[in-house]
């Protein structure tokens, strides 16, 4: 009778540690999806500002600085190493860029009305709003995973199989910031 408890036992345990980790793995792997998800619009931008800036160029070509500094931010957004810290600080720098790009349309009426342009800022807008629902959704599913990897007793099972805390996509303090208007 003994040996059918201790069977018993060991069965639960086991299927326990099986069941644990099962549900860390499908974590892991929605945070790794949400990623992809991020990347995916991170890309989409980053593919529309060279037609972007083409356009401006035509109107405001004295307006090298602002151009340069969209150039290079995007650069900067390609190379960055693909982890939510990094990515998180090029796409700020390339969020910041954009937004002196758009502020030059306002002293430009005729590049303000061209339709080029205006289906582009259409479009930056809208991969905008992806890449921000994409960004709640990653930090959404890290925190699920988060708060499952480190839970008793799921965090046992954690430690002894390596899974590791994932970090946030997080905004830096100048993209939190409501604009100054000023009359």
């Amino acid at each position: 009778m003994v040996w059918i408890i201790v069977i018993a036992v060991v069965v639960v345990l086991v299927l326990y540690v099986i069941t644990a980790y099962n549900a860390l793995v499908r974590k892991r792997n929605q945070v790794d999806n949400a990623w992809s998800q991020i990347d995916v619009q991170l890309k989409r931008r980053i593919d529309l500002i060279p037609n972007l800036v083409e356009t401006v160029k035509g109107y405001a070509a004295h307006e090298r600085e602002t151009l340069e500094a969209v150039i290079n931010a995007r650069n900067a957004a390609i190379a960055a190493a693909p982890n939510p810290a990094s990515q998180a600080a090029a796409d700020n720098a390339l969020t910041g860029a954009l937004r002196q790009l758009f502020a030059l349309s306002e002293a430009y009426p005729d590049l303000k009305a061209n339709q080029n342009f205006l289906a582009l800022q259409e479009e930056l807008t809208a991969t905008e709003g992806r890449v921000a629902y994409a960004r709640q959704f990653y930090n959404d599913s890290v925190l699920s995973y988060n708060n499952k990897l480190q839970t008793f007793p799921t965090v046992v099972i954690a430690s002894m199989f390596n899974f590791e805390k994932r970090e946030y996509f997080e905004a830096d303090e100048a993209s939190r910031e409501v604009p100054k208007v000023e009359f």
